[in-house]
């Protein structure tokens, strides 16, 4: 098989080739807001946060229209089923308003209506909820898909990006000032979901978590107020928004400390035919623990569609001299016999991007994960005995380590400072009849692998309503920060933390 044409259809092709409606489902951000506030004849019916049916007075909800900058949608608005959909197509929801904010004081004045009127409030950044939290049935959908503007204070190294930023917004205006911050794997992923879950990506190694980048915010609690935070200003909400999800309210602003880089970076991905699995697993949860913080790798396994076989492969990306980098990968080179190894200098967007339509908008998707704290023989021998050789579904990794581990347990939220790694079952498909298959066998897939796992990573978590259990000795402290800032437990479409 030639390079090229191998290297185009590895892991994205494991999901993207086999969905060719793919294409048509992907979304551009949208620039600006162009229709005005649609009026409400009559009352509009409603969810109230504690699931009972309501009503919504005509007065109050043209009042809310009239004080937002932005546009108030209702059913029957000509891009309310545009903006109601968020980026995986398992969740057809309709809400009873879409409240699309144009600055903090919309935001500020969403929340308050939802408060007030103790509404279902679901919050949308980048509508990447793998769980489709970021939209619900009957309730307000706060949207800030038009506040995803990006500036870069050189001098400082800071960039602070508006709370619907995506990651390719953050990417693309960091890199042209040769510096960057720890992002994420698919680039139409919002910032917010994003950062306040923990933020794993190709540089956490190196430069830790996006968490652990954060060095301020503006936020909307639910009394309404705007409030800036650091380690300074409000330290405790600080600390819990660095990995307690979107219990605490609304972040409108991120600011991330960013670090000198070169964007020509060697990294690519090396693909083995799935018969060398064991040879390759083996040799990295051997070989993996001694690597330096420059160098991400990352295992997977996959099945390309259309009869094209299963593969083991590794996603490298080498933050540092190519040289060295050379001289540290050639071990992994080396092993086995390779169907194609396409580790070469290239721009760091060729990475970033290049998972973007395998998880392109209007994918139905699924995923289990667990976190690990070593990639050990046994889990690679696991791994191998229970992977299912369909293209819609997939192994895969986020791996941790360097950086991520030399942050204190408590020293932010994020609960899983030991983790090396987080391991991955899911995948996507379009038709809605795969929906029971690939979403059962996920489940049974991962069931296999869990007992090596410790906790789970909140970001991607499909199951779970509750985050019980898994912040370990930070739950008391969210609990309680979460009773100061949001008593009525407004802000609950999350890995919900229940106020102390």
């Amino acid at each position: 098989m030639r390079r090229r044409q191998f290297c185009r259809n590895t892991f994205a092709a494991s999901f993207a080739a086999a969905f060719p409606l793919l294409t048509a489902c992907e979304r551009s951000q949208p620039e600006t807001i162009a229709e005005a506030t649609a009026p409400a004849d009559t009352g509009i019916a409603a969810i109230s946060l504690d699931g009972a049916n309501i009503e919504l007075e005509k007065a109050a909800v043209n009042e809310l229209g009239a004080e937002l900058n932005g546009t108030l949608m209702l059913a029957g608005h000509p891009k309310y089923d545009e903006t109601r959909k968020i980026w995986n197509g398992m969740h057809d929801k309709r809400p009873a308003l879409i409240a699309q904010c144009a600055n903090p004081q919309d935001v500020q004045a969403a929340v308050t209506f939802a408060r007030q009127q103790e509404l279902l409030l679901a919050v949308r950044g980048g509508g990447h909820s793998w769980p489709g939290k970021s939209v619900c049935d009957g309730g307000m959908m706060l949207d800030l898909s038009q506040m995803y503007r990006v500036n870069v204070d050189t001098d400082a190294q800071i960039a602070h990006a508006q709370g619907g930023a995506w990651l390719n917004h953050l990417d693309s205006a960091t890199l042209p000032h040769g510096l960057v911050t720890t992002g994420g794997v698919v680039s139409h992923t919002g910032i917010g979901g994003f950062t306040l879950g923990g933020g794993f990506g190709r540089l956490n190694r190196k430069y830790g978590l996006a968490v652990d980048n954060l060095v301020s915010a503006q936020i909307v609690t639910a009394d309404g107020k705007l409030r800036t935070i650091s380690a300074e200003e409000e330290p405790d909400l600080f600390w819990a928004i660095r990995g307690g999800g979107g219990n605490f309210g609304v972040v409108t602003r991120f600011d991330y400390q960013l670090h000198p880089f070169n964007r020509e970076v060697l990294s690519g991905m090396i693909m083995w035919p799935v018969d060398q699995a064991s040879e390759v697993l083996h040799f990295y949860a051997d070989w993996h623990a001694g690597l330096s913080d420059e160098l991400y790798v990352g295992p997977i396994m996959v099945t390309l569609p259309d009869g094209g076989g299963s593969f083991v492969g590794m996603e490298v990306v080498y933050n540092g001299d190519p040289a060295v980098g050379e001289a540290e990968m050639a071990p992994l080179r080396a092993i086995g016999t390779p169907a194609d190894d396409g580790i070469k200098m290239q721009d760091y967007m060729v990475m970033q991007t290049q998972e973007d339509a395998s998880f392109g908008h209007g994918v139905r998707s699924y995923i289990k994960n667990g976190m690990v704290q070593s990639f050990t023989r046994e889990l690679a021998d696991a791994v191998i005995e229970t992977f299912v050789p369909d293209p819609r579904l997939a192994f895969f990794t986020h791996t941790a380590g360097g950086a991520t581990t030399r942050v204190g347990e408590l020293d932010t939220a994020f609960p899983h400072r030991n983790a090396e790694t987080m391991i991955m079952v899911g995948g996507g498909w379009i038709d809605p009849a795969d929906d029971e298959w690939a979403m059962s066998t996920a489940r049974a897939w991962f069931a296999e692998l869990q007992p090596f796992t410790g906790g789970y990573y909140d970001n991607i978590h499909y199951d779970r309503e509750q985050a019980a259990g898994n912040y370990g000795p930070a739950q008391p402290r969210l609990e309680q920060i979460k009773g100061v800032y949001d008593p009525g437990n407004l802000f609950r479409l999350n890995n919900n933390i229940i106020p102390a």
